[in-house]
């Protein structure tokens, strides 16, 4: 039996204590499985005095992070704290730098400092392993590392955050108000006190940045990818986009385009016969498509204590067999750098849902601003909040504001610069109550 490969530990929350349960439930099966044991020598985390749920053995005690991923007592270091910079970033730079093998968990350190900090593995000879930074237990970053290595990846996708997946489909299938949703997912501890972070897209971007660096082999920073959350879905594009046969999901996309890579994080538009539609709750997915492998889709558990710990062992896992690779599959001397491309170049169909005056000519101006801009239109639904009688107007009631009611529009294949621009010309027309709703439709 070979020497035990021993683990420094640094975060015990949620992730870290489901990894100590893991090693300790499967101790005897893991050791049968590598031939060597695997044991946490050091642990660290903010405060030692919190009830935790599993049993820390004889680790030893590190106040501060940094110290433990220096200690030669471990030879692998796991870092589970958070935070794009401060303690985390200097443990694994620290751990790097002593040549120690790293796994992580952090996206958003890795959305930031990844390039860096794989440059720093790389001439140290070790591995820098993040599985469970991207879509929890689903093995996205395997399959693209290993599995799917000698494809020419054409498009990667994903429903990547299950905060925003659970208010979308309580709105959608139990009619709830987003507020209401988003409450829910609050109690249910889905959702932080401040949701920002996950509900404005942020999450789902520093995801997508990892997928993009990994499928295509361009380091694409988080701030180039294009970012748009749901704060702004109302019950009406539900109700709507039910009504015309799709439903509503927050998609990254990155893609090769003949402009060049194309990063997005936004709500989209799919239809509700297809496999994203049924992927609901908390439930993440990622999509692939290969030019040999073809398309396919991985669908699962994107966060919680168990399928995370499981995503973190097996790259732990991984170290012990001896397998170490670039950690974004390509050295990073050949990593080609790139600005994540303006989407005025996107092509697609297009949601578009206005609040309009319901005055005489108020349409015709509107079809009109779409004509300018060739854009052509598919469907117009008019959805008026009372019954009126056909070509008359809906008079406001005295003291009431004036009637406007809500139409939809659903736009064949066109850009998204000349629907900006349309957009733009309909609101400077005075025609509308509010700013215009526009979704882009995605044929997935």
């Amino acid at each position: 039996m070979s020497e035990p490969l021993t683990l420094g530990v640094a975060g015990l929350g949620t992730v870290g204590m489901g990894l100590i349960q893991l090693l300790s439930a499967h101790a005897t099966r893991i050791e049968k499985m590598l031939g060597r044991p695997i044991t946490v020598t050091g642990v660290s985390a903010r405060s030692r005095k919190k009830e935790r749920e599993a049993a820390l053995g004889g680790a030893q005690w590190f106040d501060d992070p940094v110290a433990l991923a220096k200690d030669p007592s471990n030879s692998v270091f796991i870092e589970l704290m958070g935070g794009e910079d401060g303690p985390a970033k200097a443990a694994v730079e620290a751990a790097l730098k002593a040549k120690k093998h790293v796994v992580t968990a952090n996206k958003a350190l890795l959305a930031k400092h990844g390039i860096a900090l794989a440059k720093l593995a790389e001439s140290n000879g070790v591995a820098l392993n993040f599985e469970a930074a991207v879509a929890g237990g689903i093995p996205i970053i395997k399959m693209l590392r290993e599995a799917l290595a000698a494809n020419e990846v054409r498009r990667v996708y994903g429903i990547l955050n299950g905060t925003c997946n659970f208010i979308l489909s309580k709105m959608t299938d139990e009619k709830r108000a987003f507020a209401d949703a988003l409450k829910e997912a609050q109690e249910k501890g889905y959702a932080e006190a401040d949701p920002t972070f996950d509900i404005g897209g942020f999450d789902a971007a520093h995801k997508l940045s990892l997928l993009t660096c990994l499928a295509f082999g361009a380091a694409v920073a988080f701030d180039e990818i294009h970012v748009e959350g749901i704060e702004n879905i109302t019950s009406a594009d539900i109700e709507a986009a039910t009504e015309l046969g799709y439903c509503i999901k927050l998609l990254g996309v990155a893609m090769q385009t003949e402009h060049g890579i194309e990063a997005r994080v936004t709500p989209v538009l799919v239809a509700e016969e297809s496999a994203l539609a049924e992927v609901s709750g908390v439930t993440n997915c990622v999509g692939i498509d290969g030019d040999f492998a073809g398309n396919l889709l991985l669908v699962g558990p994107g966060a919680g204590s168990k399928p995370t710990a499981s995503a973190v062992a097996s790259d732990i896992m991984d170290v012990a067999r001896g397998l170490v690779l670039p950690p974004f599959i390509r050295p990073t001397s050949v990593l080609e750098k790139v600005k994540g491309l303006n989407l005025k170049a996107h092509q697609g169909n297009y949601y578009v849902r206005l609040k309009v005056y319901d005055r005489p000519g108020a349409m015709a101006a509107i079809t009109k601003r779409m004509s300018d801009e060739n854009v052509s239109l598919e469907s117009i639904v008019q959805r008026r909040p009372g019954p009126v009688h056909p070509g008359q107007a809906a008079e406001p009631a005295p003291g009431e504001a004036e009637a406007a009611v809500n139409v939809i529009l659903i736009t064949h294949d066109t850009t998204e610069d000349a629907m900006r621009k349309a957009l733009r010309a309909i609101e400077k027309d005075g025609k509308i109550t509010e700013r215009p709703q526009m979704i882009r439709i995605e044929d997935l």
